[in-house]
């Protein structure tokens, strides 16, 4: 039996409505319709679960119909859920930055700006902490997807792993880029060709820490830097978590049963025009090592309170509760999805004012 709840009634210890000698009053036979009054008379009959409202006959024979405090409650919280998830698809996200772990700063940032013409967008050090970044992009951060490198003290090399697939960067001519990575002496791994479905001319190199970087060859482009893929255990679970959770769209999803695997291309928007992460499914496969280089995906918000509340309610695990990072007092939550990558959310106005 459903019945309208008004938020000034939320917290109300009961929700009644009356009726004598099984007429029901004006008020309450213009609120209900015929299916409920069938379920008001199984009600009196015994015939419904014993959680339902309770019919409880008053001095002057009346009887009332008296819903629990908890079933109150619980009404709403799944209204607040509710809206919290239509929220998700409203607020307004992007992807900001990939972070990674490198073991030789300078290194790194020369093979991506000499070999994929990266710039440089802002570099810090933090010694207190004992570790060095460095942001590169095509564009400023205000507007682009850019990657965040991460130099810790110390720590000259990293394990990728086998669940990150690679970062994609869109190119004009790939067999020109191709050639000079192979100048400057990087390691390409795969030569130009077409991708294995045939729709696309790509070809792979690695970065100086082993980090595979998908070369597509496409007409110019507002965002160069536009993939990032990691591997999942369970493509539809992962699509659901990262379209409930997080408010992606699901772009695009291809299976390649010949080659036994399938990719979804989750996102804010059209990849001509927004970087999108690229889930990959490898037939059978369920864990994957991450090894200790990738790091997170940040993601922009207009709230980082309600973003974490979302998380909760699809059953992400959040690891670092929403507020200010001490010091600079952007405010963030970290949260892990189903195969246990990690992505941050970042307040937008906080951002901006942390690259003023």
């Amino acid at each position: 039996m459903a019945f309208q709840i008004c938020s000034a009634q939320f917290y109300s210890h009961l929700y009644k409505f009356s009726f004598s000698n099984h007429k029901y009053n004006g008020f309450y036979a213009s609120a209900v319709n015929q299916s409920r009054r069938i379920a008001l008379l199984q009600l009196g009959t015994g015939l419904l679960a014993t959680n339902a409202p309770k019919l409880l006959r008053t001095e002057d024979n009346k009887l009332e119909i008296r819903t629990p405090m908890w079933e109150i409650a619980k009404a709403a919280t799944s209204l607040n859920e509710e809206n919290v998830l239509e929220w998700t698809k409203t607020d307004n996200r992007r992807l900001l930055h990939v972070v990674f772990r490198v073991g030789n700063l300078d290194k790194t940032i020369k093979f991506y700006s000499e070999c994929l013409g990266m710039k440089v967008l802002r570099k810090r050090d933090i010694p207190e902490d004992g570790y060095s970044n460095a942001f590169l992009g095509y564009g400023p951060e205000e507007s682009h997807f850019s990657m965040e490198l991460t130099y810790n003290y110390g720590v000259d090399n990293y394990e990728v792993g086998t669940g990150f697939g690679h970062f994609g960067i869109a190119v004009e001519n790939v067999a020109k880029t191709v050639d000079l990575v192979k100048f400057k002496g990087g390691r390409v791994t795969q030569d130009p060709g077409q991708d294995k479905d045939g729709s696309t001319f790509i070809a792979s190199v690695e970065d100086p820490d082993g980090y595979t970087c998908e070369l597509i060859e496409r007409r110019p482009t507002l965002e160069p830097l536009c993939q990032v893929m990691l591997r999942v255990g369970d493509l539809d679970r992962s699509i659901d978590f990262y379209k409930t959770a997080f408010g992606m769209e699901l772009l695009r999803k291809r299976d390649n049963p010949e080659y036994k695997y399938t990719n979804a291309v989750m996102g804010y928007g059209p990849e001509d025009r927004n970087a999108v992460l690229v889930l990959t499914y490898n037939y059978g496969v369920q864990e994957y090592n991450k090894g200790k280089g990738y790091a997170q995906i940040a993601i922009g918000t207009d709230n980082v309170y309600k973003t974490a509340e979302a998380i909760k309610i699809c059953g992400g695990e959040i690891i670092r509760e929403p507020g200010p990072l001490p010091g600079i007092n952007t405010k963030i939550a970290i949260c892990l999805d189903p195969d246990g990558w990690k992505t941050v959310f970042v307040d937008n106005i906080d951002l901006l004012k942390e690259l003023e």
